[in-house]
């Protein structure tokens, strides 16, 4: 799948770095194959890529993470202190320790990351692998775009709980009674959403079910990384476990994630059966299990992502009665999924993850004082 340069976007600057001289090859062919995408240098460490920023000016920085002479997590602080207006996507393997150092790399401030392709061939042939780079190098480049275009003055400085206003025309409010469920589906720019959201939440009355397009052994360290952030406690879901208010159970990669059960007491299952819009944890049969299992009593949130999943299990979701929130194309990398939510007509509200975490946070108040 090829993404088409959206008129009038600017071209995108790329620094590549990476120890691989082959590696370099491959990704350079696949971005310099996209209109507006220039790789304007390629460095073999992270010493060099820091000495070329200056004058390379990149918008994005792919950035290995191991390297010789300077490795990446080493260069990551370095690279952000120089050039704080680059967006840096790191490349790990799809190791247990690969998927730590990549989540490491958010948490210290990359903006994202992509498995690193193994070869000349394998998966960085696949057109999947090539639409998720392009998706992201472009994505957070509009972003970074966006933020040097704000206005330079502080936050101010909330006083009072302020109503969200109705964001989509047309949306129907929610009709089946106060949520049991919380229910959050992504996926490119996802980990970046989740954690601006979850830091934001309080500790919720109610169960949270998460499903992250990221493969296995990320989500356990992503998991990890939630579980540090705020007032909830994350792990990946194990199967058949009860879940618990106040919790966050994570998919894990490669599992579909889905809720059982009745009346408040709820459990996970997780399946291995076929993926659903080319992914395995899918967010479709998560909203489908989990609007059976309350009866329509859930509150879903689409953030970040690209393609559609989503958008049929919030057609359930609307039809039961739930209600949908939804990121704004603003704030989101890739507006996919939720962008096909909210063209539905479905969300009551789109919004940055932090407006949205103070919507959930009102809707769990109200449901705790009614």
């Amino acid at each position: 799948m090829t993404l088409p340069l959206p008129a009038g976007e600017p071209e995108v600057r790329v620094m590549l770095c990476d120890d691989s001289a082959t590696t370099r090859a491959i990704l350079g062919r696949l971005l310099e194959s996209e209109p507006g995408i220039r790789v304007v240098h390629r460095a073999g460490d992270g010493r060099a890529a820091l000495a070329a920023l200056p004058e390379a000016k990149p918008d994005v920085v792919l950035l290995d993470l191991e390297m010789p002479v300077m490795d990446g997590m080493t260069a990551l602080p370095l690279i952000l202190k120089a050039a704080p207006s680059t967006a840096v996507i790191v490349a790990s393997a799809l190791t247990q320790r690969g998927a730590k150092a990549a989540i490491a790399a958010l948490a210290a401030g990359a903006s994202d990351y992509v498995p690193k392709p193994q070869g000349a061939a394998g998966g960085a042939a696949s057109p999947e692998f090539k639409a998720e780079l392009i998706a992201k190098v472009r994505g957070w480049a509009r972003m970074k775009r966006r933020e040097r275009a704000k206005p330079a003055r502080p936050a101010p400085v909330p006083l009072r709980p302020v109503a969200p206003p109705p964001a989509v025309r047309g949306a129907r409010p929610a009709s089946a009674g106060r949520p049991q469920l919380l229910a959050i589906g992504c996926s490119t720019g996802g980990p970046q959403a989740l954690a601006a959201l979850v830091k934001r939440l309080p500790r919720l009355p109610l169960p949270v079910v998460v499903v992250q397009h990221m493969p296995a052994g990320f989500t356990t360290m992503l998991a990890e990384h939630l579980d540090r952030l705020g007032a909830l406690r994350c792990a990946e879901a194990v199967d058949g476990e009860s879940l618990a208010a106040g919790r966050i159970y994570l998919a894990p990669g490669d599992r579909h994630l889905l809720v059982e059960g009745q009346q408040g007491a709820f459990r996970a299952r997780l399946t291995s059966d076929p993926p659903e819009n080319f992914c395995r944890p899918a967010v479709d049969p998560m909203l489908r299990s989990a609007v059976k299992a309350t009866g329509g009593r859930l509150t879903a949130v689409i953030l970040t992502g690209m393609g559609h999943d989503g958008l049929a299990g919030c057609r359930a979701v609307a039809a039961a009665g739930g209600e949908i929130l939804a990121q704004d194309e603003a704030s989101s990398v890739v507006w996919g999924m939720p962008g096909a939510v909210a063209r539905a007509g479905l969300p009551s509200l789109l919004a940055p993850p932090e407006a949205l975490a103070d919507r959930i946070a009102a809707i769990a108040a109200e449901r705790v004082t009614a």
